[in-house]
């Protein structure tokens, strides 16, 4: 059974470390320092472990129930976790080097990242409102 308080606990620290990151990017000066690099970086490898996790786990059981409507919601998340992961790649891509930010524009790149991190906090609640309930019933089903 998957411990739904730990999922709680990082889909918060997730959303912790991005307000700070988000914090901490208003001034120029302080996207160029080391202990920002590896909040950056920290967070970026949460997302992708917490995103995974959630694939793996959640998906692969709610894609072999067997009412339509969990497999549908199974697809319709796959598709947000695919998109937002395309996402947080352009952003990567655009804005670090070798594990350490490249900012040429930083009015541009504070944006970006207000853009992606709402995004991102959007799709948490969405997860916590609608995907959790969903697991959390399919595993109560096996149960009884």
């Amino acid at each position: 059974m998957t411990n739904f308080a730990e999922m709680y606990n990082r889909n918060h620290e997730i959303a912790e470390h991005s307000k700070i990151i988000l914090y901490l990017i208003e001034d120029r000066s302080i996207c160029d320092t080391d202990v920002s690099n590896d909040l950056f970086f920290g967070l970026l490898e949460k997302i992708k472990f917490q995103m995974d996790f959630e694939e793996h786990y959640f998906f692969k059981k709610m894609l072999t129930d067997s009412r339509s409507e969990v497999k549908v919601a199974a697809n319709n998340f796959l598709s947000n976790s695919a998109e937002i992961k395309r996402v947080l790649k352009q952003y990567t891509k655009r804005w670090t080097h070798k594990n350490h930010l490249r900012i040429k524009d930083h009015q541009k790149f504070k944006q970006e990242s207000y853009d992606v991190f709402e995004m991102l906090e959007n799709y948490i609640i969405k997860k916590t409102e609608k995907l959790y309930p969903i697991v959390r019933q399919i595993e109560q089903d096996k149960v009884t």
